[in-house]
């Protein structure tokens, strides 16, 4: 009897072998080409973030090298002029104060600077300083804030009895004051000063009603503690400081920044070419030519706007700042000497800028004989 031996199943076994290594040497490959892709993008991530720290580090290197030309020239500043040094002269030949020009205006400094880098330099002589304003002007500042002739004298007396209470050397709650106790009954308690130096300038908003009576404005551009000036210099002044200066209403300020473009302001008589004799009698007490040795230096990118961009803008409005920056870094120092570095009171990697827009008023518009 043959015996009659099948071949199906150990060929159907082998096929199935040769399947399941074909399955594992795919799947292999899939994980394989999934780690090698996750290897190269952490390995293209590793790299980019080295290029971008070296670029970070080179512009870092750049800025601080800029802001230590900017101290430099503060110290140039303090030097006597060479004999044969070049002066800018006004149109009617008259010497212009080279030390005006650190009135926030793009500079071009004697040590010549990156490109790629603005500098503006700002006088404290040119902002309100709260430690030294007489109670007098605190009182025309806060109604001019309230709404000058229309302001409440009941809230203007609350108002300055409370920056009185903060800034005398005692504990006494004056008429309508406030003092410890107010301060301490707050969601987050804290004590009045009881000093007449404040020790920042945000400190203002700390007084009660302070925060209302500035809100929106500027306090870094418009004020100042540091220094001894009682008045400011219209040459130096930011838009924000002379904002908030009695007499002046947004067409004379405008008018001043021209004004200053052209020839400096040495006296109330200059004064008055542009600001009106009613209004003037309220400024007069405010208003002086003396200049600091604070000075705010703001550094940061050069970031002009494109041909675009401005066309747009000139359709939409009629003044256009070319410098959209808002933010710089900034540092508050103290140049007292040609033969000594400035001295440092204050860093801000992420300052404002006062308003660095260009005069808003038009030629046709001056008030002043151009």
């Amino acid at each position: 009897m043959r015996q009659v031996f099948s071949k199906t199943a150990p060929t159907k076994k082998l096929s199935a072998e040769k399947g399941s290594v074909l399955i594992i040497v795919l799947w292999t490959a899939v994980l394989l080409t999934v780690l090698v892709t996750a290897m190269a993008g952490k390995v293209r991530l590793s790299a980019q973030t080295v290029l971008h720290n070296q670029e970070v580090s080179a512009t870092w290197a750049e800025l601080m090298g800029t802001l230590h030309q900017a101290e430099m020239e503060l110290m140039l500043e303090m030097m006597a002029a060479p004999v044969d040094q070049e002066v800018e002269l006004t149109d009617e030949g008259e010497v212009r104060n080279p030390r005006f020009r650190f009135n926030g205006q793009p500079l071009a400094l004697h040590y010549p600077q990156s490109e790629d880098f603005v500098v503006r330099v700002y006088d404290h002589a040119g902002k309100i300083n709260l430690n030294r304003i007489p109670r007098r002007n605190m009182q025309m500042l806060i109604e001019k804030r309230l709404g000058g002739l229309d302001a409440d004298p009941e809230a203007v007396q609350d108002l300055l009895s409370a920056w009185t209470d903060w800034t005398d050397l005692n504990d006494l709650e004056g008429l309508n004051g406030a003092e410890e106790e107010y301060y301490q009954s707050l969601e987050q308690g804290y004590a009045p000063r009881n000093n007449p130096e404040l020790d920042t300038v945000e400190e203002v908003l700390h007084i009660r009603g302070f925060a209302d009576l500035f809100e929106g404005v500027n306090l870094d551009a418009a004020f100042t503690i540091y220094g001894n000036n009682r008045t400011v210099n219209l040459n130096l002044a930011t838009r924000e400081a002379m904002e908030l200066l009695p007499g002046l209403d947004e067409e004379l300020i405008e008018n001043i920044l021209a004004f200053r473009e052209q020839e400096d302001i040495d006296n109330r008589t200059e004064v008055a070419e542009v600001v009106p004799f009613e209004n003037l009698q309220e400024l007069s007490a405010w208003i002086g030519t003396n200049t600091s040795q604070i000075y705010s230096v703001f550094v940061y990118s050069r970031a002009d706007l494109d041909e675009e961009t401005l066309l747009a803008l000139e359709e939409t409005q009629d003044f256009i700042n070319p410098d959209p920056v808002t933010q710089a870094y900034m540092e508050i120092v103290e140049a007292r000497s040609h033969t000594a570095l400035p001295r440092i009171y204050k860093i801000d990697p992420y300052g404002y800028l006062p308003d660095t827009g260009p005069p808003r008023v038009h030629p046709e518009d001056f008030l002043f004989d151009d």
